[in-house]
């Protein structure tokens, strides 16, 4: 692999890029520094210039995976407008399309035990993406009356782990575990089976 110096101009992404790729293939906790350098061209030394250690280097790709999975939520979201059920099943399926294209950044953020709260732009950047689901549960759940209605936050968590369980399951082929039916339709119908029991979609819907 030919060296890269720092006139390459984007040495600190091509770690970062790096170090994804050893997350997708190892997890979070497979590799070295020394490794993530090798990957990216460069000595170890260099990684210092960048990120203080691992874990910083692996923060940085989740706030990465966050801003790009807030973008893919709030697309999912505006594609079902106007109708609040559509945007809300768009959201999930956009959970699904992020885990399965974006393996790396779905590992660090959610399995490399990185605190959402590490850093400002992390919690931020995190905030934003469930922001989107909790205003799409918002939208669906007008019609409730205000004192049967459950909180936004609490919907969307629920959905949220909802799509994360199905990921973590079934869609990164968990060893020793298969469904006979696609995740996608796993997720559907578990969303429809909670949607009903809020009485916010009929049995035909």
């Amino acid at each position: 692999m030919p060296k890269r110096g720092y006139h390459h101009g984007n040495l600190r992404q091509a770690l970062i890029d790096g170090a994804l790729k050893l997350i997708e293939d190892r997890g979070p906790t497979g590799f070295t520094l020394s490794e993530a350098a090798k990957q990216a061209g460069v000595t170890p030394a260099a990684v210092y210039r960048h990120f203080e250690g691992r874990e910083d280097l692996i923060a940085e790709g989740a706030l990465q995976g966050y801003d790009i999975f807030a973008e893919l939520m709030e697309a999912a979201y505006q594609s079902g407008q106007p109708s609040a059920l559509k945007a809300f099943e768009a959201t999930g399926r956009a959970y699904l399309a992020f885990a399965r294209d974006y393996p790396g950044h779905y590992i660090a953020m959610f399995e490399s035990g990185i605190s959402v709260n590490r850093t400002p732009d992390l919690a931020a950047a995190a905030g934003r993406a469930n922001g989107v689901l909790e205003q799409a549960a918002s939208d669906l759940s007008q019609h409730i009356p205000l004192e049967k209605r459950p909180p936004a936050s609490m919907f969307s968590a629920h959905i949220w782990a909802l799509s994360h369980g199905v990921v973590e399951l079934f869609a990164r082929n968990s060893p020793g575990r298969a469904s006979p039916f696609p995740a996608d339709d796993l997720l559907e119908s578990g969303i429809g089976i909670y949607l009903r029991g809020l009485g916010l979609v009929g049995p035909d819907d």
